[in-house]
């Protein structure tokens, strides 16, 4: 895969998408996107004390090779389904990464 493809891409100011996130899920990972164009991940934190939320975040953050204070947790801090905002990295570049994901 090109590198240079998934780079960030400064000139937008952030991509936001839907994340249906699974807490205590053996490990940490993206499994894809789902029909309804959300992104699927799991994480092994369990969901107490924002433990699922902060792995999630640092997850993506890895995924998308972007510093972790550039993925927020918009809404959703206590449920399944969450919206995240990505600053400082396309929606087109959010698309390539993950292809179907709506953003």
């Amino acid at each position: 895969m090109d590198s240079n493809r998934l780079r960030p891409d400064r000139s937008r100011a952030s991509a936001r998408f839907a994340v249906r996130l699974m807490p205590r899920g053996g490990s940490d990972r993206v499994d894809g996107v789902s029909d309804e164009g959300t992104l699927l991940v799991r994480v092994a934190a369990p969901p107490v004390a924002g433990a699922a939320n902060a792995a999630l975040l640092r997850l993506l953050a890895d995924e998308l090779d972007l510093p972790r204070t550039s993925v927020r947790l918009v809404a959703g801090a206590v449920g399944r389904q969450k919206l995240i905002v990505v600053d400082g990295f396309s929606p087109e570049g959010v698309s390539r990464r993950w292809p179907g994901i709506k953003v």
